[in-house]
C-alpha cells in the first residue's frame, strides 16, 4: 500500500499548485503569439475586471478563453472523472463548486456580450486540432500594414 500523506504534506503539496501560468496555459499563450494574436491576461479588458478572470482577454473581438485543467474543473474526460480515494466527500464537493462557479462565470460573461471558449488540458495533446480550434474561435488575424 502506497504511503499516505500527513495533512501537513498534503497541504503543502496543494499550496504548489498555481492558478496562473500553467504549463497549459503557457503553450496556448505561446501558440497564440507564434500565430500573431495579441491578447491580455488573467481577465483584464482595459481597466475593467471580467467575471471568472479568463487567461486570455482579446478586447477588441470581445472574446476570451480560459485555459482548465481537466480534474479541476471536472471535465468528462477520463482524467476529469478521476475521484479521488481519500477525503472523497470533500474533493466532490470542492469540484462541484468549481464547476458551478466556471458556468456562473461563463453566463455572466456571456450577457455582457463576451464570447467564451474553454480549452481543456486533455485538448492539447493534439496540436494541430487545438491550433483550428483556436484559430476558428478568434477569426482571422489581421496583417498589420507595413509601409
Amino acid at each position: 500500500m502506497a504511503d499516505r500523506l500527513t495533512p501537513a504534506q498534503r497541504s503543502w503539496n496543494m499550496s504548489r499548485i498555481r492558478g496562473k501560468n500553467t504549463k497549459p496555459e503557457l503553450l496556448v499563450r505561446r501558440l497564440l503569439h507564434a500565430k500573431g494574436y495579441r491578447y491580455r491576461l488573467h481577465g483584464k479588458a482595459g481597466k475593467v475586471r471580467l467575471p471568472g478572470n479568463p487567461d486570455l482577454v482579446f478586447a477588441g473581438r470581445h472574446k476570451v478563453i480560459f485555459v482548465n485543467g481537466c480534474f479541476w474543473h471536472f471535465h468528462d474526460c477520463r482524467v476529469g472523472q478521476h475521484a479521488p480515494k481519500a477525503n472523497a466527500a470533500f474533493w466532490e464537493a470542492k469540484r462541484a463548486r468549481t464547476r458551478d462557479r466556471d458556468a456562473q462565470q461563463r453566463i455572466q460573461l456571456e450577457a455582457a456580450g463576451w464570447e467564451v471558449l474553454t480549452v481543456w488540458e486533455c485538448e492539447l495533446k493534439d496540436g494541430s486540432a487545438l491550433e483550428a480550434q483556436l484559430v476558428e474561435f478568434l477569426g482571422a488575424q489581421e496583417t498589420p500594414a507595413r509601409s
